[in-house]
């Protein structure tokens, strides 16, 4: 049930408006050091100036629970440029997986390709206290390194199916030692349809050349900047993660390796099927038209 009436009627309206303009601004706007205000340093501040003699947290609360206003949730973005350069790049991607299953008749490939680089090996110093009837699993918050490990994940589009390389180190040269396997599978294919993002070993000049020299039929797009997440091995890896990383513990790096190059021929048997892609060519070209204007 909600209270907003309440407040309506035992605060004043202007001060009500006064309280939603001082939470509109940021702290350090009014001559304070906090970077976000809190329901509690709302009331304080709207005291100190003025606003109202007395003021508790909860009719603070119930103010911007009437004005839809959260000052305690944030959360980051990153936006790309809606730029010529952009439309081109990502009319590239959205083309490929259009068509992703058109071109796998026609002998064409479709594949994305992206790293989690730097994953954590950790073991947790005391065993995991599993769940029970009424009691939620409990896991030691002390852990103990064990390195790190670079994935490399790879999507066939039209399927779905994915495959996995555990790499050295997250640079050109172990990519590059990767890609005989990466592509060899499809080395018959008429045409490779390579997906990735701007990272360093993607645009070098060195794995550049290898992939003219030995795959000349592989086409690589890259997908604008600001923009991975138009490369669909970045969800692949994100779901994968959430089933097979999460909540892991393992005693060694070589324990964790194991674990990666068993999962993903799980994930195959269990989860795989092509990504149901809403995002046109025809969507982005509105939104990129919208953002222009």
């Amino acid at each position: 049930m909600l209270r907003a009436p309440a407040v309506r009627g035992s605060f004043p309206p202007l001060q009500r408006v006064e309280v939603v303009r001082l939470t509109c601004c940021e702290p350090v706007g009014v001559g304070l050091h906090m970077t976000h205000w809190s329901t509690r340093s709302l009331a304080r501040a709207a005291q100190l100036r003025g606003i109202a003699p007395k003021l508790s947290h909860s009719e603070v609360a119930l103010i911007l629970r009437d004005a839809d206003l959260q000052p305690h949730r944030s959360r980051y973005w990153k936006t790309p440029t809606p730029d010529d350069t952009f439309r081109r790049k990502a009319a590239q991607v959205l083309w490929c997986y259009e068509r992703a299953q058109a071109l796998a008749r026609r002998g064409e490939v479709v594949m994305c390709l992206d790293e989690k680089p730097n994953i954590q090996v950790l073991e947790r110093r005391c065993p995991t206290r599993f769940l029970s009837p009424g009691r939620i699993e409990r896991r030691e918050f002390e852990y103990v390194r064990h390195g790190t490990v670079n994935f490399l994940a790879r999507l066939v589009v039209h399927t779905g199916q994915m495959r996995g390389w555990c790499l050295e180190h997250n640079d050109g040269a172990c990519l590059r030692e990767a890609l005989p396997q990466v592509l060899g599978e499809y080395r018959d294919a008429r045409r490779i349809h390579l997906i990735w993002d701007n990272g360093s070993s993607h645009v070098a000049h060195e794995t550049r050349d290898w992939l003219r020299g030995n795959y000349p039929r592989v086409r690589v797009l890259y997908t604008p900047a600001h923009a991975s997440w138009l490369n669909q091995a970045e969800l692949l890896l994100r779901a994968f993660a959430a089933r097979y990383l999460e909540r892991g513990d393992w005693a060694s790096r070589s324990d964790f390796i194991a674990h990666l190059e068993a999962s993903w021929p799980e994930y195959n048997r269990l989860y795989a099927h092509p990504f149901i892609w809403s995002w046109t060519r025809h969507k982005m070209h509105t939104w990129v038209d919208r953002h222009l204007a």
